[in-house]
C-alpha cells in the first residue's frame, strides 16, 4: 500500500490531467488576489497628490485673496472674477490626458442632449458666480480666520442637502458633526463685537458673515447637484466629463464677472488701483495671477477628488484645511485668536473628525462587502 502523502500527490496530478484548466484557474486567481494591493497603492498615491493639491491651493488662493484686499485691492468683482479666470490651465488636461470610464449606467446608455449639457453649464456657472462673489464680500469684511472657520460650516450644509438630493442616510456622527459646527459658526456669531476693529464697521462684519455663510450652503449645493448630474442628466463618470463639469461652467462664470465688471463701473478705479497697490503694480498683477492658478491647482485636486471617489469626499477633504488656515492668519497677517475662536476652532475639527470617521466606517463596511463578494468569485473558480 502507498503512503498516504504518495496516494494524495497522485490523486492530485490525476486530478489535473484530467482538468488541464484548473491549474491555471487556480494561478489567475492567486494573480488576481495580488493584484487589487497593487491598485490599491497606486489609488492612495493617486489620492494624496489630488489632497495635497486641493489643500496648498486652496490655503494658498484664500491667503492671496486677503493679502490683495489688505494692499489696497477693492473690487469685488475683480476679486471673484480671479477665482474662475485661471481655467484655461485645465485644457491641456482635456487634450492629453485621458482616464478609463467609470460609467453609472449600461455602455448602451444614451449620451445626453447638446442642449441639456449646455444648459446645465450655464445654470452652474451662474451659481457659482453668485457663490464667488459672496465668498469674496466674506473675505473683504472678515479677518482671514474667522472666515475660514465659517467656511467650515460647508459640511453641514453638505450633509443636508446630501440627504436630500444623494439619498445619503443621517447617523449619529454626522448630526453630532452637524450640532458642532453650528455651534461653532454660533460662537463666531456673537464674538462679532471683539472682532470687529475701527476698518470694519459691525453692519460690514454682519454681512461678510452672511455672506460666508451663505457661500458654504451654496457651494455645498453645487456639489450635491454635480453629483446628482452625473447620476440623472451625463449618467458617465470619465476624467473627461469631469474636467468639462469644471471648464464650461468656469467659463461661464467668467463671462459673468466680465459683464458685472463693467456694468457694475468698478473697472474704471483698476487702473488707479494698481497704481495706488501697496507693493507696487508687479506685485498688484502677481498677486492677482497666482491667486488665479492657486484656485485652478485647487481645482485640479478636487476634480482628482470626485473622479476617484466622490464630491462629497472632496468637499469633506476641503475642509481639512480647516486648522491650516486661521494659524497662517495669524501668522502673516496678524489675525486675533482669542480664547472664543480658539473654541470655535476645537469645535470645527471636532466635528470634521467625526465626519471623516463615518466616512471610514463606510468605507470599511463597502470593503468588507467587495471582499466578501471577491471569496465568492475566486471560490466558484476553484470549483470549476
Amino acid at each position: 500500500m502507498e503512503p498516504p502523502q504518495q496516494l494524495e500527490l497522485r490523486t492530485t496530478a490525476d486530478d489535473k490531467q484530467a482538468d488541464p484548466h484548473r491549474d491555471a484557474s487556480e494561478n489567475s486567481a492567486g494573480r488576481q488576489m495580488g493584484l487589487p494591493k497593487l491598485v490599491e497603492y497606486t489609488w492612495w498615491i493617486r489620492i494624496t497628490i489630488y489632497t495635497l493639491f486641493l489643500l496648498t491651493g486652496q490655503s494658498a488662493a484664500t491667503l492671496l485673496g486677503r493679502l490683495y484686499y489688505d494692499k489696497g485691492g477693492n473690487s469685488k468683482w475683480m476679486a471673484t472674477f480671479v477665482q474662475s479666470a485661471g481655467f484655461p490651465i485645465l485644457l491641456p488636461l482635456l487634450f492629453f490626458f485621458t482616464s478609463p470610464t467609470k460609467s453609472t449606467t449600461t455602455p448602451s446608455a444614451k449620451q445626453p442632449k447638446l442642449a441639456s449639457l449646455a444648459l446645465l453649464y450655464i445654470a452652474f456657472g451662474l451659481l457659482l458666480t453668485a457663490d464667488n462673489m459672496m465668498y469674496s464680500y466674506g473675505l473683504l469684511y472678515l479677518p482671514v480666520s474667522t472666515y475660514s472657520l465659517l467656511c467650515g460650516t460647508q459640511l453641514a450644509f453638505n450633509a443636508l442637502f446630501s440627504f436630500f438630493l444623494n439619498s445619503q442616510k443621517f447617523t449619529p456622527f454626522i448630526l453630532n458633526s452637524l450640532v458642532l459646527l453650528t455651534i461653532s459658526a454660533s460662537l463666531l456669531a456673537v464674538n462679532a463685537d471683539s472682532e470687529n476693529t475701527t476698518k470694519i464697521s459691525k453692519g460690514k462684519y454682519v454681512i461678510g458673515f452672511l455672506c460666508t455663510v451663505g457661500a458654504s450652503a451654496t457651494y455645498s449645493l453645487y456639489l450635491s447637484l454635480v453629483q446628482l448630474s452625473f447620476q440623472k442628466v451625463i449618467k458617465r463618470e470619465t476624467f473627461t466629463s469631469v474636467l468639462h463639469m469644471q471648464i464650461y461652467p468656469a467659463f461661464v462664470t467668467t463671462c459673468a464677472c466680465v459683464v458685472g465688471l463693467f456694468a457694475s463701473g468698478e473697472w474704471k478705479s483698476l487702473k488707479k488701483e494698481m497704481n495706488d497697490f501697496t507693493q507696487g503694480k508687479v506685485s498688484y498683477i502677481m498677486t492677482l495671477l497666482w491667486t488665479a492658478i492657486a484656485w485652478q491647482i485647487s481645482s485640479v485636486g478636487m476634480l482628482g477628488l470626485i473622479f476617484e471617489v466622490s464630491s462629497l469626499f472632496s468637499n469633506v477633504i476641503s475642509t481639512l484645511a480647516l486648522p491650516v488656515v486661521p494659524v497662517l492668519a495669524v501668522m502673516f497677517f496678524h489675525d486675533k485668536m482669542n480664547g472664543v475662536k480658539v473654541v470655535a476652532l476645537v469645535l470645527a475639527i471636532w466635528g470634521f473628525v467625526s465626519y471623516i470617521y463615518q466616512h471610514y466606517l463606510d468605507d470599511r463596511k463597502s470593503k468588507a462587502a467587495e471582499g466578501k463578494a471577491s471569496s465568492n468569485e475566486i471560490s466558484e473558480v476553484q470549483v470549476c
